[in-house]
């Protein structure tokens, strides 16, 4: 039988630790939106602003699922190639005839199924989580470049009928944005509500002290993986709409800026620790620093070394904590 009072005293602690985190990222987006309008003008333009909501809709998504797993003590590096296997499902679906329902059901499915491998790899294989996603990665980008022969495929005349996904607009916002809110809410509730994510930060929290108090942490475990890659899924549907066109590249390095925004948003690589909002606010935070290096001409190689240094950053002020609190 599961403690449920233990597991909730895990979780209460968990965001009563990652609160003030969040009141601080907060404060510190402000203030990059404040030197974003300065340096540049262009920045308070409601196409711009617009974009950047896009941009954070989709980091935020898949941000959302590397946080799941991240809260496992996990990682998952094969996001980016499962978006990229399904942005190029997408297209070969729709161009195939399939109808717009069926085929946005074909590749959620498709998503949920290797995120599956991966859970299974982890759990019942006992491969580690950086090593079963690393060769997911390698794989599922193999897969994407040889269903697309190395090609992006276009949406042709079905093109018309899938943008909605990723250009349309509801009630005065992009519809990505409404998505990644829905996403989100239902992730916070999850989380905060449930028994099911009063476990996950067990699990992160003692894996040993979670299996000992009833909890299945295999399930758990191979739960988040699952996760991770239905948002993966969902991200390449909008990221398909929105460009019109499958690339098997898509994808590239996303799993890089999940992992930079869930750190910023305050959740900890050591699981057990962290939430959805601060992720919320990373995934911001992040698209409005690359927009404010978009704006004043930083290149692109130059914002890759401050991504970088960003994750690195992170997680050494991480590890300063953790030693403080031990100490």
């Amino acid at each position: 039988m599961t403690d449920l009072s233990t597991v909730k005293g895990t979780t209460k602690r968990a965001y009563l630790s990652y609160l003030p985190k969040g009141a601080g990222l907060i404060w510190v987006l402000v203030l990059l939106c404040v030197i974003a309008a300065i340096l540049s003008p262009a920045f308070l333009n409601p196409a711009n602003i617009t974009n950047v909501l896009r941009q954070i809709a989709l980091f935020g998504i898949v941000s959302i699922g590397m946080t799941f797993v991240i809260l496992t003590k996990g990682i998952d590096l094969s996001i980016g190639s499962i978006l990229g296997v399904c942005a190029v499902s997408t297209a070969l679906l729709l161009t195939s005839g399939m109808s717009v329902p069926l085929t946005i059901i074909a590749v959620l499915l498709i998503g949920i199924l290797m995120g599956a491998v991966n859970g299974i790899g982890i759990t019942i294989g006992g491969v580690p989580p950086f090593i079963m996603t690393l060769g997911m990665m390698v794989m599922g980008r193999g897969l994407a470049l040889t269903l697309a022969n190395g090609q992006p495929i276009g949406l042709g005349e079905r093109a018309a009928d899938f943008m909605w996904l990723g250009r349309g607009f509801a009630l005065g916002l992009p519809v990505p944005v409404w998505i990644f809110l829905v996403v989100a809410a239902v992730a916070i509730f999850t989380l905060r509500y449930t028994s099911y994510g009063r476990q996950i930060y067990a699990v992160g929290s003692n894996e040993e002290a979670a299996r000992l108090s009833g909890i299945n942490v295999k399930a758990i475990v191979f739960s988040v993986y699952v996760i991770s890659g239905l948002l993966a899924s969902l991200t390449a549907l909008i990221f398909v709409s929105r460009l019109t066109v499958g690339e098997p590249t898509a994808g590239t390095g996303i799993e890089l800026e999940a992992i930079a925004i869930t750190v910023i948003g305050g959740t900890s690589l050591f699981g057990g620790e962290g939430g959805i909002l601060g992720t919320m606010i990373g995934a911001a935070i992040l698209a409005v620093l690359a927009n404010i290096m978009n704006l004043v001409g930083v290149s692109p190689f130059t914002q890759q070394i401050v991504k970088g240094a960003i994750i690195v950053g992170a997680v050494l002020y991480e590890m300063m904590r953790k030693r403080k609190k031990s100490s």
